[in-house]
Order: structure tokens, then C-alpha cells, then sequence
């Protein structure tokens, strides 16, 4: 079990952008149990009106998402650090099970202990539908490319 997971706060810019970037890697593998284990034990969640407690909650809430949200492709951006807390703006494409595209938009919060995991995540989230031809985020299944424009560059 991971007990530790760097960059380590506190956050400098580069180190913040490092821990932005990690975690949209680890979100877009889709992998619930590997995304678990960047929270502490006992992480405590709010997402959308959701509330999550714990490294097992988290991993049966982002099974269900990822059976409901097909094709999910994430992009976060760094909007502001400070000692041991970051916050991010995301946004997030998928479709549901007949076909209907989506683009959620949305800001989070998140704490860190000293070894570098997550302890608190709030998330406020906004879906809004699109039609497949405005999709933004056509990278394969999995990490964004280096060179795929970020959501300033995006105009989200």
C-alpha cells in the first residue's frame, strides 16, 4: 500500500503543476484502485452532493462513474497553490450508455498530508451537453498527450 506519494508540500508552482498533472494521469486511466491509493486511508470527499469517506468509498464511487461517463477524457489546470493545498478547474468529456455527449466543467479543492496524499477533495461539478461534432478532446483511451492543448489554450 502506497504511503507516500510526491511531489511533497509545500507546493512551489512547478511542484503543484507536477501534482495537477499526476492526478489527471491517474483519472484518465480509469483505474479506481490505482486512482485510490493517492488519497490518505481515511480521505474525506464532497463531489457534486456526493460525500465520500475513505480509500474503499472512493473506489466503488469512481467504478459507478466510469460504468455511467464511456469515453471519459479529463484535462485539469492548476488555478491555485498554497503550503499544503492546491486548487484545480477541470473539465471532462463522455457519453452516456445512448450515445448523449457531455462536457463537465468544474473546480476542486484538495488538502495533502505532509507524505503527499490526498486527505480532502471537493469537488463542485456542471455538465453541459454537447453534440459529438463540438467534442474538444479526441486523444486515445488513457494519458492526455504532451502536446494536446490544455484548457486555457482550449478556451475552456
Amino acid at each position: 500500500m502506497d504511503t507516500s506519494r510526491p511531489p511533497f508540500p509545500p507546493f512551489t508552482r512547478e511542484t503543484a503543476i507536477q501534482k495537477v498533472r499526476a492526478a489527471e494521469d491517474a483519472w484518465n486511466s480509469r483505474d479506481p484502485e490505482k486512482v485510490a491509493l493517492a488519497y490518505t486511508p481515511d480521505s474525506y470527499w464532497r463531489n457534486r452532493t456526493e460525500f465520500v469517506t475513505g480509500r474503499g468509498e472512493i473506489v466503488a464511487f469512481l467504478t459507478r462513474k466510469w460504468a455511467r461517463e464511456l469515453e471519459y477524457r479529463l484535462i485539469k489546470e492548476l488555478w491555485a497553490f498554497e503550503e499544503n493545498r492546491i486548487a484545480v478547474r477541470f473539465c471532462y468529456e463522455w457519453h452516456d450508455d445512448r450515445g448523449n455527449w457531455f462536457r463537465s466543467h468544474g473546480n476542486e479543492n484538495w488538502e495533502f498530508t505532509e507524505t503527499g496524499l490526498m486527505s480532502r477533495r471537493f469537488a463542485c461539478i456542471n455538465d453541459q451537453v454537447i453534440r459529438e461534432e463540438e467534442r474538444l478532446f479526441h486523444w486515445p483511451q488513457g494519458r492526455r498527450p504532451d502536446d494536446h492543448p490544455g484548457l486555457s489554450d482550449l478556451g475552456l
